[in-house]
């Protein structure tokens, strides 16, 4: 499976990777035909009460690959950082992904030492060789300097890293540029502001993440939908039934109308 997904990278077709945050959205979401499933960090992060980004979710992570894990799609994980300054804690937290059924791991540096991050991702590759190592850099999403991109890019190349990830970079000549700098594919993070999808495929980008936004999306959503209620209006929009979602929960298509 994890040669399958390293494959949707290299396909005919741009790999669009929706993120989930629990078991419903990640079977909602294979239902739609789409083959792989993100994590994200921040529904993890949000569903218990935690700050997203600072290393206080690994337990929540792993709890959450376990139960996707089995699931008919290849799922990915965002892993923040790897929850560890330490090579060899990242690496076994990476080869206990795999063993749930992990295919793939994003880890970002937020803009620490480059060499550390490098060590990481080596040490993830020796530990769980078959794992799709996706590198991300923050120097476009955290403000840093632009400038150290490539740089970085290209130290996580010769770590190992089968994939990276430039997310916040939106601006399509430079998007370009980077694709024909690096040696791997390349990953950007989906912006209304940017590229569309198609625009993305045709500069040469072979995987658009959909970060927090189905997550954020869906809460927006409920907001709107409680307001229009609580207001006197009719909710808009569509929703799934009770039975819809609790055969997403039990993994099949039978449906259960007594209960709402």
């Amino acid at each position: 499976m994890t040669a399958t997904f390293a494959q949707l990278h290299h396909g005919d077709e741009i790999l669009l990777l929706p993120n989930a945050w629990d078991h419903a959205s990640a079977r909602a979401l294979a239902a739609e035909g789409f083959p792989a499933v993100g994590t994200t960090s921040l529904g993890v992060a949000a569903a218990v009460g935690l700050p997203d980004g600072a290393s206080e979710t690994r337990d929540e992570t792993l709890r959450l690959a376990l139960a996707l894990g089995s699931g008919p799609y290849l799922l990915s994980v965002d892993a923040e950082d790897g929850y560890s300054d330490d090579p060899d804690e990242v690496a076994e937290f990476a080869r206990q992904l795999t063993a749930v059924g992990a295919v793939g791991i994003n880890l970002e540096d937020r803009l620490g030492p480059p060499a550390l991050h490098a060590a990481k991702i080596a040490a993830v590759k020796a530990a769980a060789p078959g794992l799709f190592v996706n590198a991300r850099t923050d120097t476009h999403w955290l403000g840093g300097d632009t400038s150290e991109t490539r740089d970085r890019i290209d130290a996580y190349q010769q770590a190992g890293a089968d994939g990276v990830f430039v997310p916040g970079l939106t601006e399509p000549r430079e998007i370009a540029a980077l694709v024909k700098h690096v040696d791997r594919p390349l990953n950007i993070l989906y912006s209304a502001a940017g590229p569309t999808l198609r625009q993305l495929a045709d500069l040469g980008v072979r995987r658009v993440s959909l970060g927090s936004l189905l997550y954020r999306r869906a809460l927006g959503a409920a907001l709107e939908t409680v307001r229009d209620i609580r207001a006197g209006r009719t909710p808009d929009g569509s929703a799934p039934s009770y039975g819809d979602v609790d055969a997403l929960a039990r993994g099949s298509d039978a449906t259960h109308s007594g209960r709402r």
